[in-house]
């Protein structure tokens, strides 16, 4: 419950973050916090991770990169 309360903090907000996700069956997505839909999807893990990135730091927020199985890999902090 205190992940859900945790995100749900930050959806909608200047401080949600961007995830670079598995997506479907073999596809990546970019994934803003509290989006169901997402901002990218794509075949590549490294378009998806540089995607993530560069939202993330034109944001000014962070960048989590997870790995195959869904876990948090990477995290990338971007300041304004």
């Amino acid at each position: 419950m205190e992940r859900e309360e945790y995100f749900k903090d930050r959806t909608g907000t200047d401080d949600a973050r961007f995830h670079a996700v598995p997506h479907d069956e073999q596809g990546w997505a970019v994934k803003k916090e509290g989006q169901d839909d997402p901002e990218l999807t794509t075949d590549s893990r490294s378009e998806a991770v540089s995607e993530a990135k560069r939202m993330a730091e034109e944001a000014g927020t962070m960048a989590y990169i997870h790995d195959e199985d869904g876990k948090i890999k990477d995290q990338f902090k971007y300041n304004n």
